[in-house]
């Protein structure tokens, strides 16, 4: 089973609120809804995996870090993310990382 990460994206959410409007019409059954949210985690991992390129270099200040069930919390402050002509600073971020080449686990946040 891929991670289930993605499902709180702008994109994620409005997936589940679309199945939801689904189901409460009985236009589709909970189980074919559960279906969709499984295969959009599998596509949406694998289309990250092996679409995007970019890479941003950043820096801050580590608040706290975590390691738990193979999965790396890390909050940030004053965090400068650089890519090559542009550059943001947000006060604080939360980064969750999970290992890419084990999507076998089943991972939620």
């Amino acid at each position: 089973m891929a991670y289930q990460l993605y499902r709180n994206t702008t994109l994620g959410n409005s997936l589940q609120e679309s199945l939801d409007e689904l189901i409460q019409s009985q236009q589709i059954t909970p189980q074919l809804a559960l279906q969709v949210l499984l295969q959009f985690d599998k596509a949406i991992n694998a289309a990250l995996a092996q679409r995007v390129r970019n890479r941003v270099n950043f820096r801050g200040a580590l608040n706290t870090y975590r390691f738990c069930d193979n999965v790396w919390t890390f909050v940030l402050n004053d965090v400068e993310f650089r890519e090559v002509t542009e550059l943001i600073k947000v006060e604080k971020v939360k980064i969750v990382a999970c290992d890419g080449k084990n999507t076998g686990s089943n991972t939620t946040e």
